[in-house]
């Protein structure tokens, strides 16, 4: 008998040994949660809701809709040429949940020569700036319909943002028209919730966008240069414009590569190729999907845009991090043999036979001709590549270079078709 009531006994205790091991752990991590709104089924103490609009603008409470008696009166703001408008400025600690504006010009020209600039905890730099359409994920200033995780614009007419930026002291968040002409709508608001107390987890979103019209043979363009601190890597829209000389040969070769933590000479993450990267393969056509895809996709033009935003996959880095992609094309050998002969700038890197012939490995230039084996042949070439990346720091400003002026960012703009 006492060995039966001992069993039982474990048997009734063990319930409750679960629930101490694995449902109080639980309880504490929503407790830490409660910090950041966006629970749906809860009530949050620590958050009050504000809206920043031309008809109230950064969401001062009581005061909307003042300017018509209620009625719409305000709902808009013209930005002049060479002016700035704030869109918000207000005191912390806050999070930004959410951003959407729409504006009557949505020209390449314009969408580029617009500059966004975010501004944390009264720094005198920018976290963010950046165009203000490359921003909200429009590759190459050509508007598309699409919705993924971080950005959307319903159709084609808008541009939203979901991004969460939280901020300690102030925020700041600027447009400025940099164009000739003035624009002469620019609707908006800034969703965001101002917080009771600041987690020393949470980090500073930044944003930083910059363009090489003419890459240079063997050099890997940097997605995300060299940025200083603990933070997360949360990803980029990448345009190119593909150089004519190649004709329409594939110009997405290059492997994505991410140096971290003191990394050198090797990078600790290494993909395979463009493509693959975004989550495709064999090529890349126009998809949407929430992490990955490719709003333009055009070998009639050369153009290309394309994103991945690394959600469910975090790239976390302690003190430092640099995101590259190779210069790397492909083509048939006897079109590469032509592209070499014809002077076009370009590095053999590796035939395909079905089996991988080097023509790198030492680093010389190989001069292709048309007794060579047949296949599948890289090559090192030279684009016009743009990039706006996406990350978080644990300071509210980073050591980047500020953004380049507007007649680089607007040189060459293919106009929408």
């Amino acid at each position: 008998m006492p060995y039966k009531a001992t069993n039982l006994v474990r048997l009734l205790l063990l319930p409750l040994l679960y629930c101490l091991l694995f449902l109080l752990p639980s309880c504490e991590e929503q407790d830490d949660d409660s910090d950041t709104p966006g629970s749906m089924y809860s009530f949050n103490d620590n958050a009050s809701t504000r809206w920043s609009s031309p008809e109230n603008r950064n969401g001062v409470k009581g005061a909307g809709g003042k300017e018509n008696s209620t009625a719409k009166g305000h709902a808009y703001d013209a930005i002049k040429a060479g002016e700035s408008y704030v869109l918000l400025e207000t005191d912390g600690p806050g999070i930004i949940n959410r951003m959407w504006v729409t504006i009557n010009d949505r020209s390449p020209e314009m969408l580029r020569s617009l500059r966004l600039d975010m501004y944390w905890d009264g720094e005198n730099k920018p976290a963010v700036s950046v165009p203000f359409g490359d921003f909200f994920g429009v590759g190459l200033g050509k508007t598309t319909v699409f919705q993924n995780a971080l950005f959307a614009s319903p159709e084609g007419r808008s541009f939203v943002s979901m991004i969460q930026m939280p901020f300690k002291k102030a925020a700041k968040i600027v447009v400025t028209n940099e164009s000739g002409h003035e624009l002469r709508n620019c609707f908006f608001d800034v969703d965001y919730n101002l917080v009771n107390k600041w987690n020393n987890s949470w980090l500073y979103f930044h944003a930083y966008w910059h363009r090489d019209t003419a890459t240079k043979l063997e050099n890997d363009f940097e997605i995300l240069p060299n940025v200083e601190g603990k933070g997360r890597y949360l990803g980029a829209n990448i345009g190119v414009n593909g150089n004519p000389l190649y004709g329409k040969s594939w110009f997405g070769e290059g492997e994505v590569k991410i140096y971290m933590d003191g990394d050198k000479d090797y990078p600790t993450l290494n993909g395979t190729g463009t493509e693959d990267y975004i989550g495709t393969g064999w090529g890349q056509g126009k998809f949407i999907s929430n992490y990955s895809g490719c709003t333009i996709a055009n070998d009639s033009t050369l153009e290309w845009s394309f994103y991945r935003y690394h959600i469910p996959d975090p790239v976390y880095f302690k003190t430092g991090c640099k995101v590259v992609i190779q210069q790397i094309g492909g083509d048939g050998t006897d079109n590469v043999v032509q592209f070499q002969q014809k002077n076009a700038p370009l590095i053999p890197v590796t035939t395909d036979t079905g089996k991988i012939i080097l023509h790198y490995k030492d680093k010389k230039i190989l001069t292709l001709d048309t007794t060579m084996p047949k296949g599948w042949t890289n090559f090192y070439r030279s684009d016009d590549v743009s990039a706006t990346v996406y990350f978080y720091l644990d300071k509210p400003s980073d050591n980047l270079e500020s953004l380049q002026p507007v007649a680089l960012r607007t040189a060459k703009l293919k106009q929408t078709k």
